[in-house]
């Protein structure tokens, strides 16, 4: 950034790509050609104090001090503030991509900007007018604040790398499959400790009043009390504890099989939120590139319009003139009412982006996001040229889910040997109590003495005449099938999956040097009628065509570009590799 004096001649401007979005305050552009024939647009708006600043997706800023608010008259010319040259008439700048001798003229009424125009003649104190003279000549070039919508609204630029972070530490899909795991490991350690007693401590009091049969078998009329507080409670009489102190209550095959099942369940649900990650890095991946898909629209958009806007100035003075009609100039009013609709829905298009990439990285939804890349150009996660075969073998190899069907059938065979050895083996319970016990007839409670008991049982179970055991057993086998042909049809999805990303990434990668072509054509196109017209050899509508055509390619290179990119994600994800492994090295 450089302070320029506003009384020196600037005559250089740095090159830079198409600017696609305004923060605030717009007030003009200019365009320049670079020594390559680049076309090239700079912003430049209107900061607080009267500051002019200009900017370009690589995030150039050039900061000058002319304030045309303060200036009462109905026109001035103003330097345009982008590289000094000194007072011997030398640059500055050692490395110029671009010249252009530019004056703003300021149409003023208070402190709004009416409308800007620029010269592009060697004369730099000229202010220049249009006329069908000068066709196509920068002097003739005009933009109205109202031509180009502004969003006053604050905007936060990120980059895919911050969007993939986001995801993977605040997504609520990626948190409630990591929260999964965290059960089925609580689980896994229930289970491992199946055998090993539970801690029983209270107080019970019991009365009873009226018959009962005493060992001998007789019938007896009793009126007692008795109490019990210690390790273990529910004695009554001579019988044991209803609730030993001490206690272990588990099937045998129990004790031996879920641990394991518990495991297998763990390690599935491990491969689930794996699965469930790359998914939405892919997600986020691909909503990112929604964004700067809608961005890099909104910036088409916006040449387009301006390329229609200078072209509708020229058929309306050519008409004026009397060399064109008057029916030219209305279809160039209504193509460039058009072109507005189509910048307006651009920004439409860069919202609802913006909402959606916010509900993926889960951040504030009314944050108008923006990315900081300025142009999209083709990544390669996967190279191209990789033998398909071995790109299925891969996949196969390295997804997630498969690995998680592998898990859940495993699980199930476990769940096949418990039913095996369920009858084979018993449960079991274990229990000891020691406490303080006393009684007496009706209310009294007395003789309090310590008490002391232990109790081990083992029960074998058949289940309903061994017709439960089998209809057990084949309820699991049929489970086991199910799981089976479930990973088959993982395996059948994922090499499809592979298949198809890895023909589209071959198809849209010559796709993209098709519309690479198209663009230069159609920019030539566009520079030829412009140069016809200024020969008068033709009238200005005739460019309309030309226009569009390099509008039309424009789009047709960034579709794809977007979905060459596109299909490199979700063949990189097909893979079976995290959206992030290819981040890191960056576009190659």
């Amino acid at each position: 950034m450089a302070v320029v004096d506003p009384q020196r001649h600037i005559r250089h401007l740095h090159g830079a790509v198409i600017t696609d979005r305004v923060n605030a305050g717009l007030a003009f552009s200019i365009e320049s050609d670079r020594t390559s024939g680049q076309h090239e647009r700079f912003w430049f708006f209107i900061e607080d104090e009267g500051r002019f600043a200009i900017h370009s997706r690589q995030q150039m800023a050039i900061v000058g001090c002319a304030t045309p608010h303060e200036q009462a008259s109905t026109r001035h010319t103003t330097p345009i503030l982008a590289e000094n040259e000194n007072e011997s008439g030398r640059t500055n700048q050692s490395e110029v991509t671009s010249e252009l001798t530019a004056e703003a003229r300021f149409d003023a009424e208070g402190d709004e900007i009416r409308t800007v125009a620029f010269d592009d003649s060697s004369d730099s104190g000229a202010t220049g007018s249009s006329s069908p003279a000068d066709l196509g000549s920068p002097a003739s070039r005009t933009s109205s604040a109202d031509d180009v919508p502004i969003d006053p609204r604050g905007e936060y630029a990120v980059d895919l790398a911050t969007i993939l972070a986001l995801v993977a530490g605040e997504n609520p899909q990626v948190q409630f499959a990591q929260w999964r795991i965290q059960e089925a490991y609580a689980r896994l350690d229930g289970a491992e400790v199946l055998w090993l007693p539970s801690i029983q401590a209270g107080v019970s009091y019991h009365r009873h009043d009226g018959t009962l049969q005493a060992s001998d078998g007789t019938v007896i009329d009793v009126n007692r009390s008795s109490f019990q507080g210690g390790l273990g409670a529910g004695a009554v009489g001579a019988g044991s504890l209803s609730n030993p102190g001490l206690v272990a209550r588990f099937h045998t095959t129990d004790a031996i099989f879920a641990p394991r099942i518990a495991e297998r369940t763990a390690w599935a649900r491990s491969h689930a939120a794996k699965a469930v990650l790359h998914d939405q890095l892919l997600g986020a991946a691909l909503a990112y590139l929604e964004m700067l898909n809608a961005s890099q629209q909104y910036a088409i958009s916006q040449e387009t319009l301006f390329n229609t806007h200078d072209l509708a100035v020229l058929t309306g003075d050519f008409a004026e003139a009397g060399q064109g009609l008057q029916a030219d100039a209305d279809r160039m009013a209504a193509e460039l009412a058009i072109r507005k609709n189509d910048l307006i829905r651009a920004d439409e298009a860069i919202a609802v982006a913006s909402v959606r990439l916010a509900e993926v990285a889960s951040v504030d939804f009314t944050a108008r996001l923006v990315p900081i890349e300025s142009t999209v150009i083709p990544i390669e996660l996967v190279p191209v040229d990789l033998d398909r075969q071995g790109l299925i073998a891969v996949g196969l190899s390295n997804r997630p889910e498969l690995k998680e069907a592998g898990c859940l059938v495993a699980e199930a065979v476990e769940r096949l040997q418990r039913e095996k050895y369920a009858p084979l083996l018993p449960s079991v319970l274990l229990g000891m109590s020691y406490s303080g016990f006393g009684g007496g007839l009706g209310n009294r409670v007395g003789s309090v003495r310590d008490r002391a008991d232990f109790d081990a049982l083992a029960v074998w179970e058949v289940r309903n005449l061994g017709f439960g055991e089998h209809s057990a057993r084949d309820t699991v086998r049929t489970q086991i099938e199910q799981r089976r042909w479930e990973r088959v049809r993982r395996m059948n999805r994922v090499a499809r999956e592979v298949a198809e990303a890895a023909a589209q990434v071959e198809s849209r990668r010559r796709q993209i040097s098709v519309s690479e072509d198209a663009i230069a054509i159609a920019r030539l196109s566009y520079q030829r009628n412009l140069h016809r017209i200024r020969d008068g050899q033709g009238l200005p509508i005739e460019a309309l065509q030309s226009i569009q055509a390099l509008n039309t390619a424009q789009r047709e290179y960034l579709r794809a570009v977007v979905s060459y990119n596109e299909v490199q994600f979700r063949l990189h994800r097909a893979l079976g590799w995290p959206v992030t492994e290819g981040i890191a090295s960056g576009p190659k």
